[in-house]
């Protein structure tokens, strides 16, 4: 009899234990399974660019690593764009973005946060991307008009070109482009 109670003491601390044992993620998306980071990797370095949009013509700087223990891909964006017909005044718009790779959706997000205070949250579109064009579609917007949407859009030429466009919608209408920025290479990632 002792060993009845013991056999099931036992099995009732196996179970509760194995209750208590954090849930396996999923298995990686085929082509992930031993690089989640495939399809962004190209960015990584520093980039020049000149971009044509809504502010006009300007530059842009750009680059992308990684960051907190090669969890995340950093972006850092600055555009500039000078006095002109279309903005009288110039600008310099600021942003910083991380890249992460979500294991439960198997999806890449970017989280981009804009010095206007607006932060967006895009997420890869698998459907309509291709071997060289990335689609992410927007997935949340803070300090947003509810009901607004955008796309990050980049169509990789090279390892040493690519050209990010930009769109956006008030809601109930259509994407429009917002900025196109054609970016060259101008230094790799350390590493």
């Amino acid at each position: 009899m002792r060993h009845c109670v013991a056999a099931i003491l036992t099995c009732l601390a196996l179970a509760a234990s194995a209750a208590d044992a954090p849930v396996a993620d999923p298995p990686l998306a085929e082509g992930l399974k031993s690089d989640p980071w495939q399809r962004v990797r190209f960015l990584l370095g520093r980039w020049t660019g000149t971009v044509q949009g809504e502010s006009g013509n300007g530059t842009a700087t750009r680059s992308y690593e990684f960051t907190l223990a090669g969890h995340f891909i950093e972006e850092r964006d600055v555009s500039t764009y000078p006095a002109q017909l279309r903005n009288r005044k110039g600008e310099v718009h600021e942003h910083h973005g991380f890249i992460s790779y979500d294991r439960r959706r198997q999806r890449l997000v970017l989280r981009q946060f804009q010095q206007e205070g607006v932060v967006n949250t895009y997420v890869l579109n698998t459907a309509e991307s291709t071997g060289n064009v990335l689609v992410f579609d927007g997935e949340s917007f803070e300090n947003l008009e509810p009901g607004s949407r955008a796309r990050e859009t980049y169509e990789v030429y090279s390892s040493d070109e690519f050209i990010e466009t930009f769109e956006v919608a008030e809601p109930g209408k259509a994407l429009d482009l917002h900025s196109r920025t054609r970016f060259t290479r101008v230094g790799r990632a350390a590493g």
